[in-house]
């Protein structure tokens, strides 16, 4: 522990920063492993004991709080340890039940976090996420997991997410149908008070009235929404790009305004219509705004050992899917065009400084995502594409064959200028491996899995395998 904060060295407090993430893990763990040694005290029915008063009495009774496995556990017994953790009985029924899944029914994961390898949280809303698979479906749940904890904790929850919908597609399938009767549109109805500003209203000082505004609200079906979102974008390019230029020194208006008059200006599709009428390319926009347009949709399958393909496809922007689902969103669509399977085993490498769309292409689905350590942002098709650094410093008077899979790191700009103005190291032990150094002394592995912490002796020892990949590229 620094007694003096302001006196210590920038390594000193790295060094505390990093301890002081592993001590808060492990007292996050400690807490769960007190509250089953708890629920293992009283495990035993309440019900057998001399003298017991009745459950149709009020008597305490064996209660089951986690998923298929787990044991049961005394009902009132949990009043006390809730009061010794400072928080209502429900709070911590909910976190035993989630110890309890985590110590019965992912065993691996729970191997992990007491490894420090991941957040408590995360693993707890795994727990709750799987909570209605059986004891068998959750274990490909459990084995995907356990090897992805030292990722992000949006990778993690969306690797769960898909391997929970896998588990049981028949489960999946009918929360998709129970939905569909929940769909509706709502509008907003004025209250009293909406229509001046409320101070008080909001910590941020924004008044945010309601004056001259209405809201609109819409469950549908997913393929009809994501149709009314590229319609409504579409319409609003278009507004956007026919609108009159802003006078010198004004902001144009945002594309929210637009895609707010797009919305507005569906109410009247004579109105649609005229618009893309008066603009150029009339023939185009019509048949745009009449008929299922040009899509894309990039979905990635896995094959199973049989040559069939897996119950679940990914959909980039959008997550895991079923098959099913898939065809729902490519139903609209007059002509669907298969593009070939991209082999992310392959690699090339060219002369030139530029990596090219392919090599791009292939990092970009290794890698998921920004490849810092223990970065969150994921690739996706709309957002800002990511620069792709050279991980070795590209050389004019170098050797040729510099450019390719084997020399391309894929950073947000953020990232990429830490990288080149902080001082920090990278070297590239594959198509989808890299190790850092932090300009004072943190070493990181960083793999698909995520990033796990290095010692500087082993990232010394993957610096010479890297070395002996580079000579093996360049020979």
């Amino acid at each position: 522990m620094i007694s003096d904060l302001s006196e210590a060295t920038p390594e000193q407090l790295l060094q505390a920063a990093e301890d002081g993430v592993r001590m808060a893990r492990q007292v996050e763990v400690d807490k769960l492993e007190l509250l089953l040694a708890w629920a293992d005290l009283h495990s035993g029915d309440p019900q057998a004991e001399p003298d017991a008063v009745p459950a149709r009495f009020g008597g305490p009774r064996l209660i089951a709080l986690g998923g298929d496995g787990t044991p049961q556990v005394q009902d009132l017994a949990l009043v006390e340890i809730a009061i010794a953790r400072h928080e209502a009985v429900m709070t911590t029924r909910r976190a035993l039940a989630d110890a309890l899944d985590l110590r019965h029914r992912l065993p691996q994961v729970w191997a992990g976090v007491g490894e420090g390898r991941c957040e408590v949280w995360v693993v707890r809303k795994v727990a709750r996420m799987a909570r209605r698979l059986d004891r068998h479906q959750i274990r490909i749940v459990d084995t995907a997991v356990a090897a992805a904890l030292d990722a992000a904790p949006a990778r993690v929850l969306a690797i769960a997410e898909a391997k929970v919908i896998e588990a049981d597609t028949a489960a999946h399938t009918e929360r998709i149908k129970a939905n569909q009767d929940k769909k509706g549109v709502w509008f907003s109805r004025p209250r009293s008070g909406d229509q001046v500003d409320d101070p008080d209203a909001n910590t941020d000082g924004n008044t945010d009235s309601q004056a001259g505004i209405g809201t609109v609200f819409a469950r549908l079906d997913e393929a009809d929404a994501l149709e009314c979102a590229r319609t409504v974008e579409d319409l609003a390019t278009a507004l956007a790009a026919h609108a009159t230029p802003p006078l010198d020194g004004q902001d144009p208006l945002p594309m929210d305004h637009w895609r707010a008059e797009a919305f507005a200006m569906l109410a009247d599709p004579a109105a649609v219509l005229a618009f893309y009428r008066s603009i150029e390319a009339p023939d185009e926009h019509e048949a745009d705004a009449t008929t299922g347009g040009a899509a894309e949709i990039v979905v990635h399958v896995a094959q199973q050992a049989d040559g069939t393909l897996g119950p679940l496809a990914r959909v980039d922007d959008l997550g895991p899917r079923l098959l099913d689902q898939v065809r729902d969103l490519l139903r609209r669509q007059t002509a669907v065009t298969l593009t070939p399977v991209i082999d992310l085993h392959t690699g090339r490498s060219v002369n030139g400084y530029e990596h090219p769309t392919d090599v791009k292409h292939r990092t970009e689905l290794r890698t998921l995502g920004d490849v810092f350590p223990h970065a969150t942002g994921l690739f996706t098709r709309h957002g800002r594409t990511p620069d792709h650094d050279h991980t070795t410093p590209y050389d004019n008077n170098g050797p040729p064959g510099q450019t390719g899979d084997h020399n391309d790191t894929p950073l947000t700009r953020h990232h990429h200028r830490a990288k080149t103005h902080l001082g920090y190291t990278v070297l590239q032990l594959g198509p989808d491996r890299w190790v850092w150094g932090t300009p004072h002394g943190l070493y990181r592995l960083v793999t698909g899995g995520g990033t796990r912490p290095i010692t500087r002796a082993e990232y010394h020892l993957h610096a010479q395998q890297a070395i002996v990949l580079a000579d093996g590229c360049a020979a």
